[in-house]
């Protein structure tokens, strides 16, 4: 960095609060927690039943598409913001109308007929 005194006493001071170098200890525990992959295969597989159980409960939902990756499904709804908000009101689940993660284009917002529903949460035996 390069600036005035005063500057560099404000980007020290700033650096002191936001930019300290993390200890020693806590970086090799940090490297000893992600260098363990064991987790990350059965988070993998979990996520592989959770796409199997969506694809089995909407796989004949006219729209439908399995997703390839991701924590979230969009399903196709006529009005995502109703549905959102008839889902949160009936039943406590809570979704995001698709029409707020997009923008319109040409006139038209691409996530107005879907909502974006999380697949993070634990699987539950029925």
């Amino acid at each position: 960095m390069a600036g005035g005194a005063g500057a560099i006493a404000r980007i020290n001071q700033l650096r002191t609060y936001a930019g300290a170098p993390l200890p020693g200890p806590l970086q090799a525990a940090a490297t000893a927690v992600w260098s363990d992959e064991a987790h990350v295969i059965e988070n993998r597989a979990q996520y592989c039943e959770k796409y199997d159980i969506a694809d089995r409960s909407f796989g004949n939902v006219p729209g439908y598409r399995a997703p390839q990756a991701g924590f979230f499904l969009w399903l196709p709804i006529e009005d995502g913001e109703a549905a959102a908000l008839r889902l949160w009101q009936e039943t406590g689940v809570r979704v995001l109308p698709g029409a707020y993660l997009s923008r319109d284009v040409n006139g038209a917002n691409p996530g107005h007929g879907y909502i974006r529903v999380a697949i993070a949460a634990e699987k539950h035996a029925r």
